[in-house]
């Protein structure tokens, strides 16, 4: 068995900015529904769509600067319920966030799943370099970039960022992220950052003094005393960075299970210019019903 978790925060963004969406208010929302039925299509049997029902999450407390909705076009924070109502009348679980994010939950989901024997692999539906730190090396969790239709492995991991998934959280930590709203700290690239991680790994390990680092590093000197003096900053970057397992998901596998739509959908689908998904969902439900065995 194959899981599929899919980050509709993201989702719903691409489809709304997409040049080809010509409804403002809904069409989102449809491209969306579109693109799970495309994934069911495409063999998947077990789903779960995680979205952020608020932008603003426990991490705002943490850090002033963390991201918000200011500047979300309010017909994109509209479908957000809209979507969540959309897709679980398709018949798929969704997982609505307030206190935590989309993100946690795919993570607290992918490593969930992963416990169970009957699960071969979790994709993690997501470009979102947060979620690289969940992938694992025996390839049971890994990321999916749908769009580039690209596996992302812990090979992958490493070849993109020059750490490994484990030390993702503090390589944000030192680089920051502009999209998720912290700044890292000064100085520190992704490249010296990822000589410093791959040697040291967590931030903890790496010494206060540059005399005392077992590697060479361009500006080292600046580098070090950049650290020393905002460690405790950098744990906190740190700790926004980091995936957060306990997020509420499923507590069976088999709520996930995609088995068709429920009576509201055609009703719904008509109220948002979505009658031409109806047959669709309704084929693939009669299809995947044929498949069963008997």
């Amino acid at each position: 068995m194959r899981i599929h978790l899919v980050d509709g925060t993201y989702e719903l963004f691409r489809y709304h900015f997409s040049p080809g969406n010509r409804d403002r208010e809904h069409g989102a929302t449809l491209g969306v529904v579109h693109s799970m039925l495309q994934l069911v299509q495409d063999g998947a049997t077990h789903l779960g769509v995680a979205t952020d029902r608020v932008i603003e999450s426990f991490r705002n407390d943490l850090w002033p600067g963390y991201k918000t909705a200011d500047g979300v076009p309010p017909e994109l924070m509209a479908q957000f319920p809209m979507v969540e109502e959309a897709l679980a009348a398709a018949g798929f679980c969704v997982w609505p966030m307030v206190d935590h994010e989309a993100d946690d939950a795919l993570g607290a989901a992918a490593r969930k799943a992963a416990l169970d024997p009957s699960v071969e692999q979790v994709l993690i539906c997501t470009p979102d370099k947060d979620l690289a730190q969940c992938v694992t090396g025996d390839g049971r969790i890994v990321q999916y970039d749908r769009r580039r239709q690209k596996l992302i492995d812990h090979h992958g991991v490493v070849t993109k960022f020059g750490v490994t998934p484990e030390s993702i959280p503090d390589y944000l930590a030192l680089v920051g992220d502009t999209t998720d709203g912290f700044p890292g700290l000064a100085g520190w690239g992704a490249r010296s950052t990822a000589t410093v991680l791959s040697h040291y790994h967590r931030l903890e390990n790496i010494p206060d003094a540059v005399g005392q680092w077992e590697i060479s590093v361009r500006g080292s000197s600046k580098l070090a005393a950049t650290l020393a003096a905002n460690r405790e900053l950098a744990l906190l970057f740190r700790r926004i960075a980091t995936i957060d397992y306990t997020a509420p998901t499923f507590e069976h596998l088999d709520e996930m299970a995609w088995t068709g739509p429920t009576p509201k959908f055609p009703e719904l689908m008509a109220k948002l210019g979505g009658a031409h998904l109806v047959e669709r969902t309704e084929n693939l439900r009669r299809h995947r019903d044929d498949d069963r065995p008997q």
